[in-house]
């Protein structure tokens, strides 16, 4: 303790390069903090995903139609608790720009179990009374002004049995969903009018929703299903909905291998910068390094000061950019949920951040240590 003092005299010596130091290191920290709680966020989404929630769709992709006479041999295989239709369209409100989704879907009894829905059992039973009833998303109710009651009229890509494109939908409630990647422009509407409505497509399905009873049997049931379908005209791909936000983020590529590919680099910038700024700040103090040996610090005392410098200026700008980071979280968290800096990741950038600092004053250090008293003072 009694060297701080002296410790602190050294980075005030320059203090313009010393600042300089901090950011850096603050910067590359901050980034560090953020990258990790965007990994940490993502691996929260994918456990939160449901396993026990199954999407039937054709063998190709999710965009290829399924006959809707698939759903009892479907509600057949054993661990089904619930088989509900759902078909995809698009609509707009008003402008181009208002785009709002439209996903009907069958609302037999215990259709909520095949879905990541909220919704109150009034207008539950709403939507299954009223044929053009429609389930609101919160989040359009707020952006558009609707309320229960209102009608809602949509120019959609699906056209109608009478040659029109606009539809008509009664708001009779709302809805809320938990699964970050259904989008908030949507509107729930019955398929039966739905698919009564249409000019073409009758009869067929974007996929099927299915709710087995327990999670672990999503393998087994998923396999059943796509071996029923096998080598037919309407073969399928059943996936849980865990299992398509992994492969989902699979299609980005490897999350782990960029964030410690950027990570890597940055740190190994960060070493070659503050290496450089500590040789040529050791070269410049050679002389009140010689001094301070003519008073009786010893070389390793020397060494230890050296490297005592750099690590509190890098351990104090990694605490800092760490914070930074972690304050950000909370705004952050509004889009996407789960974000989040466990302490090991504060304690390993702590480390990280003293390794930096060991490593880039290490050759400056043992070049300190080494000074010899006469040759450091000659020139003076």
């Amino acid at each position: 303790m009694k060297y701080l003092p002296l410790i602190w005299s050294g980075l005030r010596r320059k203090p313009g390069r010393t600042i300089l130091i901090f950011l850096q290191v603050c910067v590359a920290f901050a980034l560090f903090g953020v990258l990790q709680g965007l990994k940490t966020g993502v691996e929260h989404l994918i456990s939160e995903a449901r396993a026990d929630l199954l999407l039937v769709h054709g063998r190709l992709s999710l965009m290829d139609s399924l006959p809707l006479g698939l759903l009892e041999r479907i509600r057949s295989v054993p661990g089904v608790k619930a088989v509900i239709p759902v078909e995809l369209s698009g609509g707009i409100y008003q402008t181009p720009t208002q785009k709002v989704g439209i996903v009907a879907i069958r609302p037999d009894d215990g259709w909520l179990a095949a879905f990541t829905f909220e919704v109150a059992p009034e207008h539950i039973a709403a939507l299954q009374k009223i044929r053009t009833g429609a389930l609101v998303r919160e989040a359009l109710t707020k952006k558009y002004g609707w309320k229960i009651g209102d009608r809602i009229p949509l120019m959609s890509s699906t056209t109608q049995m009478n040659g029109s494109t606009d539809w008509a939908f009664d708001v009779v409630g709302t809805y809320k969903d938990s699964d970050i990647g259904g989008g908030s422009d949507t509107i729930l509407v019955n398929f039966a009018y739905f698919d009564e409505a249409r000019l073409a497509g009758k009869g067929t399905v974007s996929h099927f929703n299915v709710a087995i009873s327990d999670p672990k049997l999503a393998v087994t049931v998923a396999d059943e299903i796509d071996r029923r379908f096998a080598n037919s005209s309407n073969e399928t791909r059943t996936e849980s909905l865990r299992e398509l936000a992994q492969s989902q983020m699979q299609s980005i590529g490897d999350l782990n291998f960029l964030i410690r590919a950027i990570v890597g680099a940055v740190l190994v910038a960060l070493l070659f910068a503050t290496a450089t700024m500590m040789m040529q700040s050791t070269r410049e103090r050679t002389p009140e390094l010689a001094v301070l040996k003519t008073l009786g610090f010893t070389n390793r005392a020397v060494f230890v000061f050296i490297l005592a410098e750099a690590a509190a200026v890098c351990i104090a700008a990694a605490a800092c950019g760490l914070a930074l980071a972690l304050l950000a979280f909370p705004f952050a968290s509004r889009f996407v949920p789960g974000l989040s800096m466990p302490i090991v990741v504060v304690v390993v950038g702590l480390a990280c951040a003293a390794l930096v600092a060991l490593i880039s004053a290490s050759v400056p250090a043992v070049l300190a240590a080494r000074l010899k008293i006469a040759t450091a003072l000659a020139s003076r």
